[in-house]
């Protein structure tokens, strides 16, 4: 037993990470009759014209010659007032502006730019950022809803490309769910105070209105009005995955995103973490072996008070929370309170790890079973297990959680009759930018595991489709009988 092991660690609550500096604050500014001058008649000037008097803006535009298309826009804007001028701008135009617009040459452009600053009038000329204090995002109308990009000038290109992504996943008919939503506010606030059960409903309303092909009728509103939760708090067991946050699943995100609080533990990734509610708690209980940790029973009793004071917990658990992560105690802990509970499967750490070494877990050619089986008891030493079964040279074993005791269990898989030259790979912080492997045979593992950094999370994979897999490019396939003699290659 180590000298840290009867140490204790108290929950922690922690801060989400500092947001990372912005090129640009992306604001949305209500011009609704608000005054704005645009300066300039070619094509950027119309669409500048046509883009502001669709937020409602009355637009004056100053055009020594206007342009078919410019005049057409007055006659028909799309909400607003536009109103074109055929002559030039001037400084007393600009008094009384709101925002200030121009699309002009080379020679006009900084003139226009210093006299909107003279009188603090943010600023745009299109395409000499030098002379502008703000810029237009690209964007994706699905009014009310709107999406911006914005490059900050740097690549206008690039975030052509991602509107064109995201338009192809907003379905249009999101914008009536977006008007749905204006009227149903007042209806959710008749229904729900402030708080988890209200936040619940807005879920539920936004689930299915991404997932809608159609405008909401008044059975979608009553059915969601309806099915209010039950006033009280809620548990859901989440799992992160192996580390990599492109693993999570939707249904995990969706899950932090509704969270009030997170009890999370020390393999979960900050990444990971910053993809919960920015609200939401976040409270750290971590435990590791041969470290200070906290105990379960105390991560039980949180869990459960946390929740019959009405939050909406969500329990992060490295992996899947069905493996190796006691998930059974603190269902039976929620159970017992009579708490609501749910478990999000995640990836486990020996899918990830199979995935990033591009090796299956099982080979009908040399691997017909697999197991998964813990490093170590709850006092940290080698566990108790069939060893015989982890000695079958037909089958793939994963040690979770094993490099510390490896070589105790190593001796008694070599008296159950283990090949010391079975091939092994093990793997740190798999699926993650800190992914560092050694590859061996069981006989000789327990010298190579430290090469790897101590604590970070190892995963050990045993048997013959490690070296199936070592091998699968070869010009020559390997035999049965020479992946399990030992004899290949990379054996």
């Amino acid at each position: 037993m180590t000298a840290h092991q009867n140490e204790r660690l108290d929950p922690r609550e922690t801060r989400p990470r500092r947001i990372e500096p912005l090129a640009a604050l992306p604001v949305f500014l209500d011009l609704a009759g608000r005054r704005v001058v645009v300066a300039g008649d070619g094509d950027g000037a119309v669409w500048k014209a046509e883009l502001l008097a669709a937020a409602g803006a009355v637009v004056d535009v100053f055009a020594p010659v206007p342009t078919p298309d410019l005049l057409a826009l007055a006659a028909t804007p799309p909400a607003g007032k536009v109103a074109v001028h055929a002559r030039g701008w001037s400084q007393a135009d600009l008094a009384g502006a709101t925002l200030a617009v121009g699309a002009l040459d080379e020679a006009e452009a900084p003139a226009f730019g210093a006299a909107a600053a003279r009188l603090g009038i943010p600023v745009n000329v299109v395409d000499t950022p030098e002379h502008s204090s703000f810029s237009f995002a690209t964007i994706i109308n699905r009014a009310p809803i709107t999406v911006a990009i914005g490059t900050a000038g740097a690549a206008p290109v690039l975030a052509q490309a991602i509107r064109a992504k995201l338009e192809a996943m907003l379905h249009p008919v999101l914008g009536a769910w977006g008007q749905a939503a204006q009227t149903l506010r007042q209806r959710i606030k008749a229904r729900s105070g402030m708080g988890p059960q209200r936040r619940e409903i807005w879920r539920r309303f936004a689930e299915r209105a991404l997932a809608a092909r159609h405008a909401p009728t008044d059975a979608d509103l009553t059915d969601i009005l309806e099915h209010v939760p039950r006033q009280g708090g809620s548990i859901a067991l989440v799992g992160a995955g192996p580390g990599d946050p492109g693993l999570l699943t939707l249904k995990a995100l969706r899950e932090l995103q509704s969270a009030d609080v997170v009890l999370y533990d020390r393999l979960v990734s900050p990444e990971i973490l910053d993809m919960a509610r920015r609200e939401a708690r976040r409270i750290l209980v971590g435990k590791a072996v041969g470290a200070p940790s906290c105990r379960q029973d105390e991560i039980n009793d949180l869990m459960v008070r946390l929740a019959a004071d009405g939050a909406r917990v969500v329990r992060l658990k490295g992996g899947d929370p069905l493996l190796f992560g006691r998930a059974a105690e603190e269902i039976a802990a929620a159970r017992g309170a009579g708490l609501p509970i749910e478990v999000v499967p995640g990836i486990t750490a020996a899918f990830g790890a199979a995935a990033e070494l591009l090796m299956p877990l099982t080979d009908r050619r040399f691997a017909k079973r697999v197991q998964f089986v813990t490093g170590h008891s709850e006092h940290g030493r080698a566990p108790d297990h069939d060893w015989h079964g982890l000695a079958d040279p037909w089958t793939t074993t994963v040690f979770y959680m094993g490099s510390r005791t490896f070589a105790d269990m190593l001796e008694r898989m070599l008296a159950a009759g283990l090949d010391p030259a079975t091939p092994t790979v093990a793997v740190t912080s798999a699926t993650t930018k800190h992914s560092r492997r050694v590859r061996s045979t069981a006989g000789s593992l327990a010298v190579e595991l430290a090469k790897l950094t101590a604590g970070e999370p190892c995963l050990i994979v045993m048997g013959g489709a490690v070296a199936a897999a070592d091998v699968a490019s070869s010009a020559e396939a390997p035999t049965a009988s020479a992946i399990h003699a030992g004899r290949t290659e990379n054996g």
